[in-house]
């Protein structure tokens, strides 16, 4: 069956960096646009990034432009969220997803602490 895992997460201080991954199995990865969401407490899910699935165009949110850079390994099913001069706003719980047809695929996500 169709699994996203997500790992990386973790508390980090302003200004420093993070590399999310997510190891996914159970479809042929190399077929499918991945993205990244992230939801902030009290706030709505909002779309980070989105990498096609030869990685070949990428598209970001105003608010991480610059700073977050999405990337893919399609050999290893593993999509990468690297983020970069964090900042306390981008505290969230930042999941991968996918979309097959009508149905839409989540990991469970990973906490991401920007504090000092």
């Amino acid at each position: 069956q169709v699994q996203l895992v997500e790992s990386g997460g973790g508390l980090v201080q302003p200004g420093g960096s993070l590399r999310l991954s997510c190891a996914a199995s159970g479809f042929f990865f190399s077929n499918y646009a991945m993205s990244w969401f992230r939801q902030a407490p009290g706030k709505e899910r909002e779309l980070v990034a989105t990498i096609t699935g030869t990685g070949g165009s990428t598209n970001y949110a105003d608010s991480v432009k610059g700073r977050f850079t999405i990337s893919r390994d399609n050999a290893k099913s593993t999509v990468y969220l690297q983020m970069n001069n964090l900042k306390p706003e981008d505290t969230a719980v930042y999941s991968c997803y996918f979309r097959r047809s009508q149905r839409e695929y989540w990991g469970k996500g990973v906490l991401v602490t920007v504090s000092s």
